[in-house]
């Protein structure tokens, strides 16, 4: 459905068709400060139906985070099988050779994201250091755009990028919601760094990675059975498609503000269709 006039699902009526549910969190389930109402019921309810409920979310940070922020705002750990998080799944493609590191040296890692947040660094044992110019490794997995002008990036990136340092970009998200609205992501710090002329590897949605690490958790059900809930196009829509799993497309988050001309349009660019639209994450 991507006509301007769009008839709403209700997450009751369309549940039982699948056998399994793919959520979001940012923009889904809560808005970075408090749920959505009605999101943890309908967590919940699609607990009890007895189906997977996995999150699937583009964070910088490791499941046990997630889990304690979404038990804060309401959501039991028991209710869902799995966080699986972008920078857990970027972390196990260090560890297996698939994002190559140095292996003959200590690295030397530059993060930029939210207060505190050195998960990647921190756990491949990498040495923080605080200018780009020291840096053998550059990891984008949060953003302080709110506080942080993108000029300030841009110049503080620079020195690493002139380099040819590689950067692991750990949230491709490119807007990301504030008290003061959507500023600029990790994703689109992380297309700074390459217009800088750095080499970018992003880890989490659209890309495969972050699926085929949620779906080796319930293999046995195919990709087709699994509804994929997400409020970005080009993220969680397109990244379930390439997956070839049903969408749904939430008006919360980054589309809160949408009309249904925008959003269609949006789908349009993108190249891709949505099986249920949701006015938001409620039973």
């Amino acid at each position: 459905m991507t006509g301007h006039a769009m008839q709403f699902d209700r997450l009751r009526d369309i549940a039982e068709s699948y056998d399994a549910f793919f959520l979001d969190q940012f923009g889904v389930v809560h808005d970075g400060t408090a749920a959505y109402p009605g999101a943890p019921e309908a967590v919940a309810a699609l607990a009890g139906l007895g189906k997977p409920v996995l999150f699937v979310t583009n964070s910088g940070r490791p499941a046990a985070f997630n889990e304690d922020r979404l038990a804060r705002l309401g959501i039991a750990r028991s209710l869902y099988l799995a966080c699986v998080t972008s920078g857990d799944v970027a972390i196990g493609l260090c560890e297996d050779g698939t994002i190559a590191l140095p292996q003959d040296r200590e690295i030397r890692c530059l993060t930029l994201s939210s207060p505190g947040d050195t998960n990647l660094s921190d756990r491949l044992g990498c040495r923080a250091v605080e200018a780009a110019e020291d840096a053998d490794l550059v990891v984008i997995a949060g953003s302080q755009a709110d506080r942080i002008a993108m000029a300030d990036y841009k110049d503080r990136m620079r020195p690493a990028a002139s380099r040819g340092v590689p950067c692991i970009c750990t949230n491709p998200d490119r807007q990301m919601l504030t008290p003061q609205g959507l500023v600029p992501a990790a994703g689109a710090i992380a297309d700074l760094y390459a217009a800088l002329g750095g080499e970018v590897t992003f880890v989490g949605k659209p890309y495969g990675e972050i699926y085929a690490a949620a779906h080796a958790l319930i293999a046995d059900i195919p990709p087709s059975r699994i509804l994929c809930v997400g409020d970005s196009v080009d993220h969680d829509m397109a990244g379930a498609a390439s997956f070839g799993a049903a969408k749904a497309l939430v008006r919360t988050g980054i589309l809160a503000s949408a009309d249904d001309e925008t959003v269609a349009a949006r789908i349009a660019a993108e190249g891709v269709t949505v099986d249920h639209h949701l006015a938001s994450l409620q039973w």
